[in-house]
């Protein structure tokens, strides 16, 4: 069987550890700062803290700019992939949110014509941010299980919409402005003390499903959430997705270490190429779970039913 390499775009949010134990590449973005500096929105802290980034985003939000990786960049990982011998399989950020699965399709067909014998499939993940990532993590335990490529691409293809967002965002004015959601849900995700839970609809959109009153309920409601929607948590290893909200996080995994017993959590910084998008306030936890339903109903009664049974 032949070997392939999983490559994925910056929005995966995986960080270099990440990377190395799991053996994936990311390639970076692109950003352009208030002062007209681009920089790679490669997944690490260079030109900012995380805290003084999102200081310098909320205060000039318009200021910040994105761009995908391009065709070239996604052809040269290609190429450098089929020099060596091998196929590849690359994820991307959901094609409702970018236009980087295009990219990364036209430079899979220029790398194939270019090294006859070289399959590169390119699959779009329906999500962004960690959800993505945890996907990407997931097509290589994949292959670490002796799945060939077609295989993984079969299970990707079966298995997306059963990756979940368990959690909140304070300020949903970000994901509003740049194409996430509406502005109709974002105002009452501004309402003080009301923390607006989301999940992912089938395009990888966050969807609010619920509004909690107060960040104590809210994490009762999300942990039931989970515990109900959740796969063999004993599994799995759990995405908190944080963005300057560091310590919610933290208490967030003690409790979901203590009421779910999931076989790891890991806590993440949301990284500039999707912090850019997403704004500061997201805390929220990554899984995979049951198939997610196409119009969302049996998760906003599920956040209901638990809004309704937890004081």
């Amino acid at each position: 069987m032949k070997k392939f390499v999983i490559i994925a775009d910056s929005n995966c949010d995986l960080e270099e550890e990440l990377q190395k134990q799991y053996d994936i590449e990311v390639i970076p973005g692109h950003a352009v700062l208030p002062d007209n500096t681009e920089v790679l929105t490669y997944p690490k802290w260079d030109v900012f803290t995380q805290e003084d980034f999102y200081a310098a985003l909320k205060k000039n939000p318009d200021g910040f700019k994105t761009a995908p990786s391009n065709v070239a960049e996604f052809l040269e990982a290609f190429e450098k992939a089929a020099k060596e011998g091998c196929d590849v399989l690359c994820i991307t950020i959901s094609t409702a949110l970018s236009g980087t699965c295009n990219f990364a399709r036209q430079a899979a067909t220029q790398a194939e014509k270019n090294y006859p014998g070289t399959v590169v499939k390119v699959v779009d993940s329906s999500r962004f941010g960690p959800g993505f990532g945890l996907m990407v993590v997931h097509a290589s335990l994949q292959r670490e299980s002796g799945k060939s490529l077609e295989e993984t691409v079969e299970w990707l293809e079966d298995n997306k919409n059963r990756f979940h967002q368990g959690g909140w965002l304070d300020d949903l004015s970000f994901v509003a402005k740049k194409g996430r959601m509406t502005n109709a849900k974002a105002f009452f995700g501004t309402l003080v003390g009301i923390k607006p839970i989301g999940e992912f609809d089938k395009n990888g959109m966050t969807t609010v499903i619920g509004k909690i009153k107060g960040a104590k309920k809210g994490y009762s409601v999300v942990l039931s959430y989970i515990k109900e929607t959740i796969d063999n948590p004993e599994e799995q290893t759990i995405f908190i997705a944080q963005s300057n909200r560091m310590a919610q996080a933290e208490k967030f995994k003690e409790l979901i270490e203590a009421e779910i017993h999931p076989k790891e959590v890991i806590i993440k910084d949301v990284h500039m190429s999707c912090g850019i998008n997403v704004g500061p306030g997201l805390m929220a936890a990554y899984y995979m779970g049951k198939p997610i339903s196409d119009d969302l109903e049996t998760e906003r009664a599920l956040i209901e039913k638990f809004d309704a049974e937890t004081k």
